[in-house]
């Protein structure tokens, strides 16, 4: 769908991660649904990346955590101007741990990934 990942297996904070990604003309990646999901879970499993992958989930600091939705409150930043989309399936709401509730601190999320096996990998978003 015009969509394309790649991963950069650099030991990077969020801003820095964000940042380089921005030199190549592209974002932190999105995922709107269950196949994009799968699709970079797999590349995720090739690459042996690391057990936490940054991806472009963001609390900013006046929005509150809300634990009945399935992002709690995290929103996907958008990527070259465009808008990410906001609504997800309730399937994607899998948290490692749930995220500290606040209505004051901007926060960031990752991907955490647990290979076993590759072909179906754990996961789930960490803060």
């Amino acid at each position: 769908a015009g969509t394309c990942f790649s991963v950069h297996l650099d030991n990077a904070s969020y801003p820095a991660a964000s940042g380089a990604c921005g030199q190549r003309q592209g974002g932190l990646a999105w995922v709107s649904g269950e196949p994009e999901l799968r699709l970079l879970l797999g590349l995720l499993a090739e690459a042996a990346a690391p057990a936490l992958v940054w991806v472009g989930l963001k609390r900013n600091a006046s929005t509150c955590t809300h634990a009945e939705h399935p992002l709690r409150g995290f929103t996907w930043e958008g990527v070259g101007g465009g808008t990410a989309p906001q609504e997800v399936p309730a399937a994607l709401g899998r948290w490692v741990k749930e995220p500290v509730r606040s209505c004051l601190m901007a926060r960031c999320a990752g991907l955490h990934l647990v290979a076993v096996p590759a072909s179906s990998p754990s996961w789930g978003w960490e803060e």
